[in-house]
């Protein structure tokens, strides 16, 4: 089951269920976020207590997102109780990457190993524990709260000050924290985390400052398992035309972490514990334009689909002004 969120012709959220080849309104559900928390506290899987609800009027959710009228599939009522974050180095890649990097592994020393390289294979070594352990954890970073978050369609904002505007095709966890403090995972969705990857290579400590970008994540979530072999196409328009397109692999199959790894070096922070937040959190990739050396423009289209998350992420790219900031003492 998929489930995505709209605003109908008179404002209003409406939540919406794709199952069985068809989408429909589910009854009485006033959010997707209020719908999480609904399970989380009554102890209802979300499938079950949407089918409790029961569903309503067919949707075509196509043309809804060709109106503009899609929102991200989950959001909070105060956007700072939404938190953006995500992991690095965690995604094995295509044969010849995995191939090339076991072979610097195994034939430089330790001394010669980026950080990065270092970390990646800690991943490999100790990303996937057997099931009750905790293994290593991963890189992490943060990328802001909910008002970094741009809905499906919706521009991704690059600074001014930015070097550079790349996609990072990903998905992401989606989660609500109960009134007790327990992490509750709502599904999976597709996400561009999107990123200054000039910035990055000028020196690794400048990771936080080049993931301190829009995310943007959707159009719809997964509800249930996530698939352990997913195969997804990430492109960049421009003009309505391709100028680049890559197929992208994620799932546990092409991960050096197991998911609940991910989750579990996240969560361990009582931070992200608090009742009635929101986390979007984005598990990492291995493809990017940048690294084929394309240099996005204003009006690139970017564009991030799988099959099993239905409804492709589209975003356009746009550069904000130059924002004059100065601190005045009070």
């Amino acid at each position: 089951m998929l489930i995505s969120q709209i605003l109908d012709d008179a404002e209003t959220i409406r939540v919406v269920a794709r199952s069985g080849g068809k989408t429909r309104i589910i009854n009485g559900a006033r959010s997707v976020y209020s719908l999480a928390m609904e399970a989380a506290r009554t102890g209802v899987g979300l499938a079950a207590l949407i089918e409790r609800k029961g569903l309503g009027e067919t949707i075509d959710l196509d043309a809804a997102y060709k109106r503009g009228r899609l929102l991200s599939p989950i959001n909070h009522p105060d956007p700072a109780h939404l938190h953006l974050t995500g992991t690095g180095l965690t995604h094995l890649g295509s044969a010849a990457t995995r191939d090339s990097m076991h072979k610097k592994l195994s034939t430089d020393g330790e001394e010669q190993l980026t950080d990065s390289m270092k970390m990646f294979r800690m991943g490999l070594e100790g990303g996937k524990p057997a099931k009750g352990q905790v293994g290593v954890q991963p890189e992490w970073f943060y990328k802001g709260n909910g008002t970094m978050a741009v809905a499906p369609g919706a521009a991704l904002m690059s600074p001014a000050f930015a070097k550079d505007a790349g996609e990072e095709p990903e998905v992401a966890g989606i989660y609500v924290i109960g009134d007790d403090g327990a992490p509750f995972r709502v599904g999976f969705t597709l996400s561009n985390e999107f990123s200054d990857h000039v910035t990055e290579r000028v020196n690794y400590l400048f990771l936080a400052h080049s993931k301190l970008r829009n995310a943007s994540f959707g159009p719809e979530i997964l509800i249930g398992d996530l698939p352990s072999d997913i195969r997804g196409t990430s492109r960049i328009l421009r003009d309505g035309k391709a100028l680049w397109e890559k197929p992208f692999l994620s799932g546990e199959t092409n991960m050096s972490h197991t998911i609940a790894n991910l989750e579990h070096h996240h969560f361990k922070y009582s931070a992200f514990r608090q009742p009635g937040d929101v986390h979007v959190h984005m598990f990492g990739t291995a493809t990017l334009s940048f690294a084929d050396g394309i240099k996005t423009e204003a009006g690139d289209v970017f564009e991030i689909e799988a099959g099993d998350f239905g409804l492709p992420l589209r975003n356009p790219l746009e550069i904000e002004k130059p924002v004059k900031v100065s601190v005045k003492a009070l």
